[in-house]
């Protein structure tokens, strides 16, 4: 493996509207209440709060949006997303993702996600009896998130490049400095440890 070349992890916090009455209860899940409200300012719509406060949203749904960014990815590239809900939500099927910040560990924002879910799950309930398959309060959004800034990568810097051996003991590590000496000439390469 080539050192500083991997993935990186990305998480942000979202909404999914357009749920068939299975998002949220907003009575024991404030927090999808005040993250509507928040995203309601941005629209330019300021709600009085206690109006806000007795809103049943039961079409919303709180959820934590993440994603990975491959090495090299540049801004307006698209990656796939998961999206899986944080509160009581029965189901995300036929919901939409709200625009997302995802951020990374440095707490920079990266790509911005958003889109119709893909629920694999299916349920169905009637007289007293449930049918579920797979898991309804996750999903996928293929190409959900387009990339807003790229992520630097030691091996654009500097003029050496560092390899980790998947074997790692010094004896390989001589080793594959020695072909590589061999193939482009002497100190070309040498073992770190």
């Amino acid at each position: 493996a080539i050192d500083g070349v991997r993935t990186n992890q990305l998480t942000g916090f979202g909404l999914v509207t357009g749920l068939d009455g299975t998002g949220d209860q907003t009575t024991q899940m404030p927090y999808t209440t005040q993250g509507l409200r928040n995203y309601l300012e941005q629209m330019g719509i300021v709600l009085p709060a206690d109006k806000l406060s007795s809103l049943q949203l039961k079409n919303v749904a709180a959820v934590v949006v993440t994603a990975q960014i491959p090495p090299f990815a540049r801004p307006g590239q698209v990656v796939d997303v998961v999206v899986s809900s944080m509160g009581n939500a029965k189901s995300l099927k036929g919901g939409a993702l709200l625009t997302t910040p995802l951020r990374g560990a440095d707490g920079e924002i990266y790509a911005l996600a958003q889109g119709n879910l893909v629920v694999a799950g299916a349920g169905a309930a009637a007289g007293g009896s449930k049918v579920q398959i797979n898991h309804l309060s996750a999903g996928r959004i293929p190409g959900g998130a387009q990339i807003e800034r790229g992520i630097p990568t030691p091996l654009l810097e500097g003029a050496s490049i560092k390899l980790g051996l998947e074997a790692s003991d010094f004896q390989t590590a001589r080793r594959v400095a020695q072909s590589i000496n061999q193939r482009f000439g002497p100190a070309t390469a040498k073992a770190l440890d």
